[in-house]
């Protein structure tokens, strides 16, 4: 198995959102991506740049790194990336995802993936 996790911020929905992605990345250079990301999704309504520099802050990053990142927009054309992969496959709202090349979007219960990943298997063991 290969978890493959790409941008996709709805910036329609929360105007902050692009750059709360670029701002995990930051994150990411010093190893916090995964934390960092879970405390934005945990603070939605807290993503204006200030906001997102005291999480870094609150997570014990080193400052003045974090913001020399975030503010040069390192990552933007990362995030731009993501965007445009979802786009090109047919993704319209998060979570998306993609087992095998099958799409199961939107928020989903545990079964309707397990299901996938069964008859995904039961594929490969037939070929």
């Amino acid at each position: 198995m290969r978890l493959v996790w790409k941008d996709f911020p709805l910036t329609s929905i929360h105007p902050q959102a692009f750059k709360a992605s670029e701002a995990a990345h930051c994150a990411g250079d010093q190893g916090r991506y995964w934390e960092y990301h879970d405390r934005l999704f945990a603070n939605q309504q807290a993503l204006q740049v200030e906001a997102l520099k005291k999480h870094a802050v609150e997570l014990g990053l080193d400052s003045s790194a974090f913001d020399s990142c975030l503010d040069s927009g390192k990552y933007a054309d990362r995030v731009r990336a993501g965007l445009q992969a979802g786009a090109q496959l047919g993704v319209g709202s998060t979570p998306s995802v993609f087992i095998n090349g099958r799409l199961v979007s939107g928020a989903q219960p545990f079964e309707a993936f397990q299901a996938i990943v069964e008859d995904e298997l039961q594929r490969a063991s037939q070929r």
